[in-house]
């Protein structure tokens, strides 16, 4: 079925039309004889082997192109195809047309959804500073490509015009993938930093010029002879982008207008646009550019707004995760690293890597000078905009069908683009580390804050749900003329493989921009929810925020940004809601784990929120609320710090307060502080000196102020319970009155107290601590919602050390008493 001819390294490959499908095993014909069976078992194989690269290269977070080029490269005559029964057997010949088809055709709607996702008009707000940028890290490289074309190039290709051949060279080594670098911003936490946004809109600008530069290399390529032909492409490539913006932009707006507000789009005009995204190909294909062009423009001129939402939900995770791999195989198949040999070729190629790298750098060098930007600054942008991805592997691909490419110069050029990307993110940890020097502020809990300042919340949101309740609660917190509320609202979006470009970019732009996903559409809800409650509320000034992190670090970002805004206190939904019959079921046990790390890592307090509906069915009109809060109080710095809070509430006229205390009776044992009695080598004892007694006096002192300040307030409820057992405990909440529609604790880190012996044996979520996890269990058959406090407990400073030469643990900041040290002698 195939021969070779001997004047010439091409193949003649000839199939019968019949040969799609099998009769089947038993009928004794092999499936891999056959087009549909082999090429099923040829994309199973793509995937899971760029799904093998992506967990084995997820801890050195590096970007999923490389991932998915290596996999093509392990099935490729590199690796894998060496074995010639392997490669005839799953990779023949005759099956290079229908793979290379389906990859095409994968990387068509794949740049359609590139162009619906980009928005031109972000380009609008870029600066003079970014687009300097951009240009200069364009021409260095793209010089550098220019004098190493000769060197690359084989004397041989007479048929190959040198100019054409350096357009492509110049355009894969200076241009920059945006979709990869802005999940490299997103992975390194610099989306929101200056270097973060100027590299996004630098790369924005530059992915623009790489489209102009590729078609007018296709034109060149195309038409190596005739130069009016070329001029012709040209021409008609303009053509068609002026018929798709003045043409198809309208006819779209005028079917988006057709679909009443709140309706789903019609399956019919999503059929009809997915069918113009093949006529678009076909077009630009038959005019002379790449048929990718032409999915390009017609995906950029797709508006903002439900019709591109519903596109990209339909189309992303098919085309993304099951065709686009087989486009970065086909690349890795075509790679053959074999022939990259001789000292002089591997020479040239690391010298090329070299000078490519140092020319993005020196280029953002330049202009970091002259806008007076530090010089570390200045390189780590040069290295995030060497990121390499699609655009160049389109390049790279187009030139070895245009013969530009020889199999050599295309295996190096890969190599260059996988390198390239891969140094960038160890690269830029060792040069650019934001400097985070220990921001030092006070009022870093709600004890120590005065009455009369004012209060700085960060809120914590994962989805709409949690928007109602924490609204209420941001209300019940009493903003007024002497306290106002300073509330951050931070949308936690996790970084994933769906993650859009775009969504960092409109993060980073702040524009009253349409929703581009399903994501950002949730986090324009939430933002529109807290400015119309700021609207309509006094005192009040709402910031809302987006950290776009995988969740394994989401608590970084969350901790940083409390520090950053010298916030009081965080707050943070619980990993658990409620369900309809009452019970609490999870969520995403992902939150847990973020709630864990910000109690453990937090700058100031932290609350829990359990939501069971403190969303408005007590709101009465406008910015009036009317609730009953309860604070149970054991004693101890949480405890303090939330009987704080709960008088803040008090202040508002709409809400009541019960303070129920619980006080050990003649039964319970002593209570003391949980420490740690040894250190690492076990050599040290911690002795606390009349802790137990100065915790006392404090919870006394706080108390009878508080009666004090509020003895004639008929909205304060105050009740002793003398209990001795975690038993008592528990009889005594579970006979509170059903009125109180939200209860704040304590949440007990480091006391150890007889009143709730046993209630920790058997708890849930200890990260509630006793009462807390109780009140959130699904055990307890109350409405009520909860907020589990944490006070903010200082930090241990090994090195310091009081006149005597001891260490001390500096709690000066979350008590009362500034005198108060922890003292750590030797044994």
């Amino acid at each position: 079925m195939e021969e070779a001819t001997n004047k010439s390294d091409d193949y003649i490959v000839c199939y019968a039309p019949t040969m799609i499908t099998t009769n089947g095993v038993w009928q004794g014909d092999n499936p891999l004889d056959y087009s549909l069976p082999l090429f099923i078992l040829q994309l199973t194989l793509v995937v899971i082997a760029t799904r093998l690269f992506v967990f084995i290269l997820k801890p050195f977070r590096q970007p999923r192109v490389i991932a998915e080029v290596l996999g093509g490269v392990i099935l490729g005559p590199s690796v894998l195809g060496q074995n010639e029964t392997f490669a005839n057997a799953v990779f023949p010949l005759r099956s290079v047309m229908v793979i290379e088809t389906m990859a095409n055709i994968g990387l068509l709607y794949f740049l359609f959804l590139v162009g619906v996702e980009m928005d031109i008009t972000v380009m609008r707000s870029v600066g003079r500073k970014a687009v300097a940028s951009a240009v200069a890290g364009m021409i260095l490289p793209f010089l550098v490509g220019v004098a190493f074309s000769y060197l690359l190039a084989k004397r041989t290709d007479t048929h190959i015009n040198q100019g054409t051949y350096i357009l492509f060279l110049g355009v894969a080594l200076s241009v920059t993938a945006f979709p990869v670098l802005a999940r490299i911003l997103a992975e390194l936490k610099l989306v929101n930093t200056e270097l973060g946004k100027l590299a996004l809109s630098a790369a924005l600008i530059n992915d623009v010029c790489a489209w102009v530069l590729l078609a007018l290399a296709i034109a060149l390529a195309e038409n190596n002879a005739a130069s009016l032909a070329s001029l012709w492409v040209l021409l008609s490539g303009a053509a068609f982008v002026a018929f798709c913006v003045f043409a198809v932009r309208p006819a779209v707006e005028w079917l988006i207008r057709k679909t009443p507000e709140g309706e789903t789009i019609s399956e019919f005009y999503i059929s009809l646009i997915l069918a113009g995204v093949m006529v678009s190909g076909f077009i630009t294909d038959a005019i002379g550019t790449h048929s990718v062009f032409g999915a390009f423009v017609f995906g950029l001129v797709i508006p903002n707004g439900p019709l591109s939402f519903t596109l990209v939900e339909k189309l992303e995770d098919f085309v993304s995760g099951l065709l686009l791999p087989l486009f970065f195989a086909i690349s890795g198949l075509k790679t053959n690293l074999a022939l990259i040999n001789g000292s002089y070729t591997w020479a040239i190629l690391i010298l090329v890597i070299f000078l490519a790298c140092i020319g993005k750098i020196l280029g953002t060098l330049l202009i970091a000078l002259l806008y007076q930007m530090p010089v570390r600054e200045g390189a780590a942008l040069g290295l995030l905009m060497n990121t390499k991805g699609l655009v160049e592997m389109v390049v790279l691909n187009v030139g070895k069908d245009q013969k530009v490419f020889d199999e050599e110069s295309f295996a190096v050029m890969v190599v260059i683009t996988v390198i390239m990307t891969a140094i960038i993110v160890p690269a830029i940890s060792i040069i650019y580390r934001p400097s985070r020097s220990s921001i030092y502020y006070k009022r870093r809990t709600i004890e120590i804050s005065k009455s009369d300042t004012e209060f700085r919340l960060l809120v914590c949101i994962h989805t709409p749900r949690n928007v109602p309740t924490m609204i209420n609660l941001l209300e019940a917190s009493n903003p007024s003329k002497n306290s106002p509320i300073c509330a951050y609202v931070l949308h936690l979006v996790e970084l994933s493989g769906r993650t859009s470009a775009m969504l960092i970019v409109h993060n980073t732009a702040k524009q009253d921009l349409p929703a581009l996903n399903r994501t950002e559409a949730q986090s324009d809800h939430i933002i529109k929810a807290f400015e119309n409650y700021e609207q309509h509320a006094s005192f009040i000034a709402v910031q809302p925020l987006t950290a776009i992190s995988p969740y394994s670090t989401m608590h970084e970002d969350i901790c940083n940004l409390a520090a950053d805004k010298r916030v009081s206190l965080i707050i943070v939904p619980f990993h658990k809601q409620q369900t309809v019959d009452g019970g609490m079921e999870a969520t995403n046990m992902a939150y847990r784990a973020i709630n864990q790390n910000v109690l453990a890592n937090a700058p100031c307090s932290v609350g829990i929120l359990v939501d069971r509906g403190l969303s408005g069915s007590n709101r009465l009109a406008g910015n009036q609320v009317s609730h009953h809060v309860a604070v149970l109080f054991f004693g101890g710095p949480d405890d303090r710090e939330a009987l704080c809070y709960g008088g803040r509430m008090m202040e508002h006229p709409g809400i009541s307060l019960t303070i129920m205390r619980f006080l050990p009776g003649e039964q319970a044992e002593p209570s003391c502080p949980q420490q740690d009695n040894t250190n690492v080598d076990g050599q040290r004892m911690l002795t606390v000196q009349t802790d137990r007694d100065i915790q006392k006096k404090l919870d006394e002192k706080l108390i009878q102020e508080f009666r004090m300040s509020y003895e004639s307030d008929d909205a304060l409820d105050y009740v002793e319970k003398v209990v001795n057992n975690g038993e008592d405990t528990v009889a005594a909440i579970r006979s509170m009155d059903d009125v109180h529609d939200l209860f704040v604790v304590g949440r007990g880190q480091g006391m150890i107290s007889p009143l709730t012996a046993g209630l920790t044996d058997w708890s849930e979520c200890p990260e509630m601590g006793a009462i807390g996890d109780l009140l959130a269990s699904s055990d307890f058959a109350a409405t009520a919602s909860v907020l589990v406090v944490q006070q903010y407990v200082g930090q241990v400073y090994p090195g310091t050390e009081t006149p005597n030469g001891d260490d001390y643990i500096d709690f000066s900041h979350c008590s009362t008493s500034p005198a108060l040290k922890y003292t750590v002698r030797p044994f």
